[in-house]
């Protein structure tokens, strides 16, 4: 079942010149009046036959006169295209553009594909265990008071556990902003670093089921930290910028939520071992 799709503002030239065909057609005036003003136009390579959009307004799909799906971004960026057969003559797509449903006129059929969107993830200067040459890259964004996160945290450790030597794993800060001490908490784990206990301070922390100051000040000094200096790194600028910087990649990644997991720049959707494990060996074979 192909499903409504809403034409969106920016659309093509030849949805523009239908409506202005409409126009002329029909020169009454509404009672109400009417405005529209084109916003963006592109130039698209070859004669669109359908378009379809995400409901969160990221990416535009269009059907193509030459068998292809060509995906772009909302900004007009081409993210790149699939080849379809040529009786392709619909397309539709799941909510948020994991998955592109062809309706094929000629062939009577109905196929649906799963989509991924590999993203390029900036892990410059983040906090990370294992081997740093790993073929594996693991990316998390996640949150000290998630409690999703803090579950999620035995089973990332598994992992780790079963794959030494092909697997590097990656910590992204992502405090929520509904969460009151996850600015702080993530604060105070990156200001531990520069004390060289960044992942004693994150494992402490996430074992804890509420945080707060005397959470931090307690696990400080089980871990023998300087505490004067932990709380003054917590207030300095680069601990403010290695967050933004954090914030910003999980932004540009379309990260809307923790615990969020890419591998080798491809988001995780089975959070399970054997998720993990798949998609792991799946690119170490790469």
């Amino acid at each position: 079942m192909i499903f409504k799709k809403a034409i969106i503002p920016f659309a093509l030239f030849s949805l523009i010149s239908a409506g202005n065909t409409f126009a002329a057609a029909n020169p009454q005036t509404p009672s109400t009046g009417l405005e529209y003003e084109v916003l963006t136009q592109w130039q698209l390579p070859e004669k669109p036959v359908d378009i379809v959009h995400s409901l969160d307004g990221k990416y535009v799909f269009i059907l193509s006169s030459d068998s292809k799906v060509l995906i772009y971004s909302a900004q007009g960026k081409l993210e790149g295209s699939v080849p379809v057969d040529k009786g392709v003559n619909a397309i539709d797509i799941a909510p948020r553009a994991e998955m592109l449903y062809l309706i094929d006129g000629e062939k009577k059929s109905f196929t649906t594909m799963s989509i991924n969107f590999i993203q390029n993830i900036n892990i410059s200067g983040s906090p990370f265990k294992g081997p740093e040459d790993a073929p594996v890259t693991l990316v998390l964004f996640t949150d000290f008071e998630c409690p999703y996160c803090r579950k999620l945290e035995p089973l990332i450790a598994q992992v780790l556990e079963r794959n030494p030597k092909k697997v590097k794993l990656v910590f992204k800060n992502m405090p929520l902003q509904f969460h009151k001490f996850a600015d702080p908490a993530a604060r105070a784990a990156l200001a531990a670093r520069e004390q060289g206990k960044f992942w004693e301070f994150h494992d402490e922390i996430f074992r804890v089921q509420k945080l707060d100051d005397k959470t931090v000040e307690e696990t400080a000094k089980k871990l023998e930290l300087n505490y004067d200096k932990l709380q003054n790194d917590m207030k300095s600028p680069e601990i403010s910028r290695q967050i933004n910087v954090d914030l910003q990649d999980a932004q540009k990644a379309g990260v809307t939520g923790t615990p969020t997991v890419f591998i080798n720049g491809r988001l995780l959707k089975n959070r399970s071992l054997q998720g993990f494990q798949q998609m792991i060996d799946e690119e170490a074979k790469k």
